[in-house]
């Protein structure tokens, strides 16, 4: 019951798009030379080539093949490059820890890791660099094209759909119908704020309506037209189609690939179905509905060949037409839907893998976990899908662009399923190459007759794809550089040792969380604060934020926790996990965690009987998973408490005039005064020993006194010595993506009263 349930909404979410073709491909392929051969034979040939195509690539490519490589659930170019990265070193940031192959969803299922299909393959690409960096720019490209896809669908399926007007209302200009579509879209952008946590429930039905609709008026079509349209089935139709078109036949493939855009989607929107779902959808409606469709379609053209460069408008018989326009419409605008919606989650999973500015992401449902909004992609979807309709105005040209996009991402899909192959289902490296010759073959053809059209509106997808790409990979290149910088600049341990507990400086009240993207070693930062202000908290905690390459990170294994230094020093390392598809909720009750989390460390670094030796720099990397929801065995104790006045009463080292400066600040800011005020108690427990009491002590005053941010407000430049791209990249490039994305503060959800950024100069 729950596999058919999942099936019926995987209809408003994934197949919006896909079941809209039927609006344009006739008159897409019809529309340039192949106008010349009005007969039935062409007819029977285009019919065999769009039955073919939608059976070999949406079916057996998509359906049976490319769903069972899921990441966890996930799908789209990002999961399976994230499968990639994990299965072999193929990620280009160098912030992977062993504790991160330790999680539970790092590795299929009955994965070994090493021992693979073609060790020598695997070792070709980790040593060399190049070839990571180029598989990185075919990830980027197949995402780019997403983003392409995001403007043209929207663009296409409703100028598509309002232009059914113009088959009734023949006085009508094509001007209004432009103007129609622009206001429909508008307003479809323009209610994305709300949300599509209702999406399957209220769009699902459009869609089952709208393919039985189209299903029903083909098989009317067949029986009332062309009974005998079934034997363009066969493959020798698509043999006599290219002997009698030859390069004509060729050009217009661009036009029969329009029927299996969307198939991407398939996967792309995985994330909130089973894969059985989706397969069970397609293959009892989806695919005989379709079917039925442009046989339909194409008995209809075989009796009225004059009809050819018209639409599917003239297909539907007179008594049903506006209900099916109004039908076609919405499910139109459906599609468009879930387009923007998987191009906010891959933008999402860019992020998240360092390949794209920090944007605000807005968690759009309580219930479906993953629905998202971003506003500025959608403003700037909404501005280039208008400009498309406007500067186009013609289904055709467009259909050039969404073409040549479409045949992009799945042309990337094939290449990395084929290493998916090799390296995480370790097959034998032929099944691979077969898998490659065989779809990418087909997809190559296609392609190379799209881009026959770039002149014709082909260019679209091209510059869209050209300038999503430079902003990815320089967005990239950019963290890259820094994350190397501090690596090279990080302060040595034994210079930290030489300087004493007190570390040469005043040790006031206080945590002092000091973010970091390093995961090992004591960040530049922190001298560079030190020098200029010689004191600092007498708890610090270097806290690094990370992205693993995984859809999500179970609550349980998200904080890892461990030392530096000796244990007088008081200073922990966090890292604090998060998956590609989490969303970095503004949780007020992190500090209370992280305090537990640190705790709860101590108490197991007290019971580990190796660690009560002396201190060795050997062991400094050594960290421990520390589970949060489970407070078994918790060292302290928590309690709520409520107003100013009770706050007072705990220990603080505040002055009488800080304490009344930060009451007038929080009633002032209504979000810091709701946050969660508790206060921590060490129990008498007289099995604790002296020394770990003494340590939880001071935990729990340094978090009374109070928690401060402590931030690198970073310059990055090129060194005089670069050449003039990697100037040009740095200097003008990231340096004006940084100035105009949101700031890490923001994206972290970091108390502005608590905060304090220290100035620095990159010169990478």
């Amino acid at each position: 019951m729950n596999l058919l349930l999942l099936a019926y909404q995987s209809f408003g979410v994934v197949y919006g798009d896909l079941s809209t073709s039927p609006l344009y491909v006739y008159k897409s392929t019809f529309s340039g030379k192949l106008r010349q051969y009005q007969d039935e034979e062409t007819v029977f040939g285009v019919l065999s080539l769009i039955f073919w195509t939608f059976t070999l690539i949406p079916l057996l490519k998509y359906v049976t093949i490319v769903l069972s490589a899921d990441d966890n659930g996930e799908g789209g170019p990002f999961a399976l490059y994230s499968l990639l990265c994990r299965h072999a070193k193929l990620s280009l940031l160098p912030n992977q820890q062993a504790a991160d192959e330790e999680l539970s969803s790092y590795y299929r299922n009955g994965f070994a890791p090493r021992n693979g299909s073609a060790p020598w393959l695997r070792r070709f690409l980790e040593k060399h660099k190049k070839m990571r960096t180029v598989l990185l720019l075919i990830v980027l490209c197949g995402a780019s094209m997403v983003i392409g896809d995001g403007v043209l669908t929207p663009a296409i399926s409703v100028l598509s759909s309002m232009s059914g007007l113009q088959v009734r209302a023949t006085g009508l200009e094509h001007r209004s119908v432009v103007l129609l579509s622009c206001i429909v879209l508008v307003g479809l952008f323009a209610l994305q704020h709300r949300g599509t946590q209702k999406v399957a429930f209220v769009f699902a039905p459009i869609v089952i309506i709208w393919l039985f609709s189209i299903g029903g008026i083909g098989l009317y079509n067949i029986l009332h037209w062309n009974p005998n349209i079934y034997q363009a089935l066969s493959p020798y139709y698509i043999v006599k189609f290219f002997r009698k078109t030859g390069k004509d036949g060729w050009i217009s493939l661009g036009g029969i690939l329009l029927s299996m855009t969307g198939s991407e989607a398939m996967f792309a929107d995985l994330g909130h179905f089973t894969s059985a779902s989706v397969r069970v959808a397609f293959v009892t409606v989806i695919y005989p509905c379709l079917i039925l469709q442009y046989m339909g379609h194409a008995a209809f053209l075989s009796k009225n060949t004059f009809h050819m460069p018209t639409g599917f408008y003239d297909t539907i018989p007179e008594p049903v037409f506006w209900p099916i326009f109004v039908v076609a419409t919405l499910a139109a605008v459906v599609g468009s839907q879930a387009v923007i919606s998987a191009t906010f989650s891959i933008v999402k999973q860019c992020h998240a893998l360092g390949c794209f500015p920090r944007v605000k992401v807005v968690h759009t449902s309580r219930w479906i976990y993953g629905q998202i909004y971003i506003p500025e992609i959608n403003w700037i979807l909404m501005v280039l899908c208008v400009a498309v309709t406007v500067s186009f105005r013609d289904t055709t040209l467009i259909g050039n662009a969404y073409g040549i996009a479409c045949m992009t991402v799945m042309l990337v899909t094939t290449f990395l399923m084929a290493l998916i192959v090799i390296f995480v289902w370790q097959r034998n490296i032929i099944f691979a190459l077969v898998f490659l010759v065989f779809f990418g073959s087909i997809e190559a053809v296609y392609l190379s007759s799209s881009l026959m059209k770039v002149p014709q509106g082909g260019w679209v997808p091209l510059v869209l794809a050209f300038i999503f790409m430079s902003v990815m990979y320089i967005w990239h290149y950019g963290l890259r550089r820094k994350y190397q910088f501090d690596l090279q600049n990080k302060v040595s341990m034994r210079s930290i040792l030489s300087l004493g507990p007190s570390l040469g400086i005043v040790r006031v009240p206080g945590i002092g969380l000091i973010y970091t993207e390093l995961v090992t070693g004591v960040p530049s930062i922190f001298s560079h604060f030190v020098t200029n202000l010689p004191a600092f908290h007498e708890v610090l905690v270097f806290l690094c934020v990370k992205s693993v390459p995984v859809p999500y990170v179970s609550p349980d294994e998200r904080y890892l926790v461990g030392r530096i230094g000796p244990k007088e020093y008081r200073m922990y390392r966090c890292i604090v996990r998060y998956g590609y598809k989490d969303v970095q909720r503004d949780d007020d009750n992190f500090e209370n965690m992280l305090v537990m989390s640190i705790a709860k460390f101590i108490m197991m670094e007290a019971e580990d009987a190796s660690s009560s030796a002396s201190y060795d720099i050997a062991n400094e990397g050594r960290m421990a998973v520390i589970t949060t929801t489970d407070d078994a065995g918790t060292p302290l104790t928590m309690r709520d408490f409520n107003g100013l006045a009770d706050s007072m009463t705990t220990r603080s080292s505040k002055s009488e005039s800080l304490r009344s400066l930060q009451s007038s600040y929080e009633q002032e800011s209504p979000n810091v005064s709701r946050r969660r005020r508790v206060r921590f108690e060490v129990p008498e427990d007289d099995d604790m020993g002296q020394q770990v009491k003494d340590e939880l002590m001071a935990l729990v005053e340094a978090k009374h006194a109070g928690v401060a941010y402590i931030m690198g407000h970073s310059y990055i430049k090129a060194r005089r010595s670069s050449s003039f791209l990697k100037k040009f990249a740095i200097d003008v490039g990231y340096s004006f993506l940084r100035k105009n994305c949101r700031g890490p503060s923001v994206t972290l959800h970091i108390p502005h009263i608590s905060l304090i950024e220290v100035g620095m100069i990159y010169y990478v």
